[in-house]
């Protein structure tokens, strides 16, 4: 009978990784409000806890929280779209200005050094109205997408408010969840799975402070780099640019294009952007390379090269979003690994 245990074990896990992935390959059009709302209450429940402590009821804890995120979103948004809105606005007014750069400057250099040869100023301009007024034509159609799709815009929408409703609950829920799972786990593995899933929170818990760092760090950075530089938004940019830097790439990226459309309205050249894309080139080096390695990598007890292996590795095999996932699953994975070498270190394998 205990012979015949180890197996029927095995078939169980088996089976309920099985439905696992099958339910989750199934349910992935639905899953995402789900999973985004399951990561921010993962990151905000310790500060319900914490209000909870203050003797207000967990409902009442996890609204506050709710109502605190939101107007730290509305907040970010109130001072970056009046931005990006004003700097499109003179960028496109702007347009001949820059038309004109091109044919007397930059044509030609163009033609002399590299044998490149631009339509001239008239045809440029001519080209430029034609686009701008099919702008007309292009909202037209547009519009007619809009109505053909409306239910795209409806599951747009619908997520969109499902993501606070979900993670309300989930927050005032998170022990009464948490707890309903120890009780699922058998009981001659639960100190082996509660340990492992206390050092996983623990990880978890530093990568994510690690992550706020590497935010803060690289938002004083681009602003100040950019101020240093004469951008006049540089605050702005700089801040959005080091929120985003969670996303790998994303950071830089948006922070570049909207301090290049930025500087093309203020200054009178493209030498005046040389500063902006300088401090845009150091800032993604210093984080791919030194910021991330420190503060996220020592923290979660993986060696900077590591750090640096885990996001091309999982860039490689999983694109976009293995990035995004490398470091939390590398810790994860680190947890694990430490288990599997404490056991072999204990085996007979590697005492005889």
């Amino acid at each position: 009978m205990n012979a015949t245990r180890p197996n029927r074990d095995f078939a169980w896990i088996l089976a309920a990784v099985l439905v696992t992935g099958v339910l989750l390959y199934l349910l992935s059009p639905i899953l995402t409000p789900f999973l985004l709302a399951a990561i921010l209450a993962y990151i905000c429940h310790p500060l319900a806890d914490r209000l909870e402590q203050l003797k207000l009821p967990r409902g009442a804890a996890a609204g506050i929280v709710i109502i605190v995120l939101g107007l730290v979103f509305f907040l970010l948004a109130l001072i970056l779209l009046p931005m990006i809105q004003t700097e499109t606005s003179h960028f496109i007014a702007s347009l001949p200005k820059y038309v004109d750069w091109l044919q007397t400057r930059a044509a030609p250099w163009l033609q002399t050094r590299l044998g490149i040869t631009l339509p001239d100023a008239a045809g440029l301009k001519q080209l430029l109205s034609e686009h701008l007024q099919g702008a007309g034509s292009a909202a037209g159609s547009a519009a007619g997408w809009l109505k053909t799709g409306t239910l795209g815009i409806v599951s747009f929408v619908a997520n969109l408010v499902l993501v606070p409703v979900v993670f309300f609950y989930l927050l005032r829920d998170w022990c009464v969840m948490v707890n309903w799972a120890d009780e699922l786990v058998p009981r001659r593995w639960h100190a082996k799975v509660r340990k492992l899933a206390t050092e996983i929170d623990a990880v978890l818990s530093e990568f994510l402070r690690g992550q706020l760092s590497v935010m803060l760090i690289m938002a004083v950075f681009y602003t100040t780099g950019l101020w240093i530089a004469g951008l006049d938004y540089a605050l702005p940019i700089g801040i959005l640019a080091g929120l985003l830097v969670f996303v790998p790439y994303m950071g830089a990226i948006s922070g570049m294009a909207l301090a290049t459309l930025a500087g093309l309205v203020q200054f009178s050249s493209l030498s005046g952007m040389i500063p902006v894309w300088v401090v845009f080139g150091i800032g993604q080096l210093m984080e791919g390379y030194v910021v991330v390695p420190r503060l996220v990598g020592e923290r979660i007890g993986l060696h900077p090269v590591m750090v640096i292996f885990a996001l091309l590795a999982f860039g490689e095999v999983f694109g976009f979003f293995g990035v995004l996932l490398a470091l939390p699953i590398s810790a994860i994975l680190l947890v694990g690994l430490r288990h599997i070498r404490a056991a072999y270190q204990h085996s007979s394998l590697y005492q005889d």
